[in-house]
């Protein structure tokens, strides 16, 4: 599933190419042709996300409200817009650009006070200049559930992902198995400054990594990594290779419905 990262990449795509200008707009695989029809004419006056939701705003027609999931897709061309192939949810375009939207697990017309429901049901996202993460600190330093599930829980932090979770934890030497209200204040504050440094990297690059400058394949004459998710990461889906710090074995294991990777030794408990 995307991370907010790329949500929010998403958004300043759709901003660039669409913000301001009246947009056709289409449903072609017919799933979401009545907000289509509603939406053709109109001009996108807003683009935004919080955590793994998108927002696309078309002023009195209200907000096209999306949600990726495991399989969506939102992808982007210049000129006039081919016949589409596949199944595509809704297209955006313009004489000079175009936006197919695939596989969504959301994608509906919502009111202000609909999306604002959202975002209240939503933790603290790191990428958000308005967001506190006091809110998020007040559910973590009281919960006994593990650090690692609370990272992945939206309602808690939002945007965050498998590979952000893994890497943060990583980054500061904390057991993912620790509970929220075992971890400090100092190390809560170092979480948050840490997620709000990397994940607007991720935002600008469209990859994620984490490895400090020190620890690049250039610095430590390494191979470079080879995967299909991309960027240099410390443990994420690296399960039985040598860490790059302490060469001991990354482990991994299932925990809430994702697989978790952290290092035994860098992250003692």
């Amino acid at each position: 599933m995307p991370e907010g990262h790329t949500l929010h990449r998403l958004a300043g795509q759709c901003g660039d190419r669409f913000r301001g200008r009246r947009v056709r707009a289409g449903s072609p695989q017919g799933k979401f042709a009545d907000g289509a029809a509603l939406l053709d004419g109109q001009r996108l006056t807003a683009a935004e996300a919080h955590g793994k939701h998108l927002f696309l705003g078309f002023g009195p027609a209200g907000w096209v409200h999306i949600h990726l999931g495991l399989y969506g897709t939102l992808r982007f061309g210049t000129g006039p817009a081919p016949a589409p192939v596949g199944q595509v949810r809704l297209r955006l375009a313009t004489d000079a650009d175009y936006g197919d939207l695939r596989g969504p697990t959301r994608c509906r017309l919502v009111t202000d006070g609909e999306k604002r429901a959202v975002h209240d049901r939503l933790g603290p996202d790191p990428l958000r200049a308005a967001s506190d993460p006091e809110a998020a600190w007040a559910r973590i330093s009281r919960s006994r559930t593990t650090v690692a599930a609370l990272l992945m829980d939206q309602k808690v932090v939002s945007g965050v992902g498998n590979v952000y979770r893994a890497e943060v934890l990583f980054r500061h030497g904390i057991d993912p198995y620790r509970a929220g209200r075992d971890l400090t204040r100092a190390e809560w504050d170092a979480l948050w400054g840490d997620l709000a440094a990397l994940m607007p990297e991720g935002v600008r690059t469209g990859r994620i990594d984490t490895v400090r400058a020190e620890h690049t394949p250039e610095a430590m004459g390494r191979p470079p990594r080879v995967d299909d998710h991309g960027g240099e990461v410390y443990v994420y889906r690296r399960a039985g290779r040598p860490c790059h710090l302490c060469g001991a074995q990354v482990r991994t294991a299932e925990l809430a419905g994702r697989n978790l990777f952290w290092c035994p030794t860098c992250q003692a408990r």
